[in-house]
């Protein structure tokens, strides 16, 4: 997720909504993208709209149709799986640059950050389904913090991007996978003040795809035609 930055225009206050809109589904997958709609919703010109757009199909959030404009780009099973591999990749050397690096600072970050996790998958646990979008923040919030002290500013931006389309799977069910996402939560924790990069790589893997065939199971569940539909 994009977070507003000191010194961002209105073009940049544009991007960021128009693509976390895409990401937390406001904007749904295949939506066509109409100019004029668009303008007024995030108060911003034409000409800056238009440079937003192709900004976003070259992130991968937007399909540009030629002539007849743009359009959120499309879901697939295949696209998750190949997002899930790439964010797995990322993340797991990310992790290892963490653990060698991480300070006493970057752990108390961890610990912060796992802990309002855990405080909201409790809640999610015991069924207050209200608190699901502050829930996948907290997740993406102490993910970023596990690996935040990687020191390397290019390879937390790439991450980043991924992160964000596959997030975009995730809140189009907005499911909880239960206790067993939790529990590999702690593990994570656990091995990140240990330092124990190994461990936590073999946990990050089953938990990310854990959470693909859990992605999949429940958007098939509440779609039942999604796979034939995506393209």
């Amino acid at each position: 997720m994009i977070e507003a930055a000191e010194g961002d225009t209105v073009g940049d206050s544009a991007y960021r909504n128009i693509r976390n809109d895409i990401v937390f589904g406001q904007l749904k997958p295949s939506e066509r993208l109409r100019l004029e709609p668009l303008r007024k919703r995030y108060n911003v010109s034409v000409t800056t709209l238009r440079e937003i757009l192709n900004r976003l199909t070259s992130d991968g959030f937007v399909v540009a149709e030629g002539q007849k404009g743009f359009e959120v780009a499309p879901v697939s099973e295949d696209d998750l799986r190949e997002i899930a591999d790439l964010r797995i990749l990322l993340e797991s050397h990310a992790l290892k640059r963490s653990f060698e690096r991480g300070d006493l600072d970057w752990e108390a970050g961890v610990v912060a950050a796992y802990h309002k996790l855990h405080v909201l998958e409790k809640k999610m646990l015991s069924g207050e389904t209200s608190v699901r979008e502050h829930w996948k923040n907290a997740d993406w919030q102490f993910h970023r913090a596990l690996i935040s002290g990687c020191g390397s500013r290019a390879l937390l931006e790439t991450h980043g991007a991924v992160f964000d389309k596959y997030l975009r799977y995730q809140m189009l069910t907005l499911t909880f996978r239960g206790e067993e996402a939790a529990q590999e939560h702690k593990m994570l924790h656990d091995a990140a003040l240990a330092h124990d990069a190994e461990t936590a790589g073999k946990v990050l893997e089953a938990h990310i795809l854990g959470g693909v065939e859990h992605s999949i199971a429940n958007r098939e569940e509440n779609q039942p035609n999604s796979r034939r539909k995506s393209k």
